[in-house]
């Protein structure tokens, strides 16, 4: 039964706490397999896309691992680590109650170049779709994606619609178990970038570079440019 003290909370927020709750209470212990996405929605009445919001999350915390079509597991206890975690843009803009669009610039497959194909794990020479996507928020442009991505990982990758779907988030349904490196700079944008965003190409942005990757197999590298006076990066902490 679910509690009533989450009942009121968002949905995926209600399922998130449920199974926290019961990791915390060592109802499900390191290594147990957890329930399924279809006993969740069943549980809750809920969307599977909002199940998965709350599964991603935790596996992004580190308290669940998910292994594609076997199921969700309790993490052990010694996995802890600082995490800058990885969050849809969307659901990000979303939740401030503000409005997200993107549109997509580049969607094509190229040749890697060798510098790229070795961060990707390829031959030089090998294919690898390539999107440039510009994120609005209520209009204003926010971010600037560019991302390469190993097409082995994500073969359907460039048939999505990434007007109404971010990367991040076809790819965390995708190819879901993934560990990253980030990189983080003020940097200015390229002539490109500024065009996109409508800034000027001395304008101090915020760019991050990260590279993604699922049982050691590298994913995707994404450059994402953010104007400095836009964006900004917060975290938090409770011991």
């Amino acid at each position: 039964m679910v509690s009533t003290a989450i009942a009121d909370a968002p949905p995926y927020t209600r399922v998130k706490q449920f199974l926290k709750d019961g990791l915390a209470s060592g109802r499900w212990p390191p290594g147990a397999l957890m329930p399924s996405e279809a006993e969740l929605v069943a549980m809750f009445g809920l969307s599977r896309m909002t199940v998965n919001r709350a599964l991603r999350e935790l596996q992004n915390e580190g308290l669940v691992e998910r292994s594609q079509g076997i199921g969700t597991f309790a993490a052990p206890l010694h996995r802890v680590a600082s995490t800058l975690t990885i969050r849809d843009l969307h659901e990000e803009i979303e939740s401030r109650g503000q409005r997200h669009d993107a549109s997509v610039h580049i969607a094509r497959e190229e040749r890697a170049p060798p510098a790229l194909a070795e961060r990707l794990g390829l031959k030089p020479g090998a294919r690898v779709f390539h999107t440039l996507i510009l994120h609005r928020c209520n209009g204003v442009p926010l971010q600037c994606e560019d991302r390469y991505v190993n097409p082995a990982c994500a073969p359907g990758y460039l048939s999505a619609d990434f007007t109404r779907i971010t990367p991040t988030h076809y790819l965390l349904d995708v190819a879901p178990l993934w560990e990253a490196q980030y990189s983080i700079e003020a940097s200015a944008p390229t002539a490109e970038e500024a065009r996109l965003l409508g800034i000027g190409e001395r304008d101090p942005c915020l760019v991050v570079v990260r590279r993604t990757e699922s049982r050691g197999v590298p994913i995707t590298i994404a450059r994402l440019v953010h104007p400095g006076h836009r964006y900004t990066i917060e975290g938090g902490f409770k011991p």
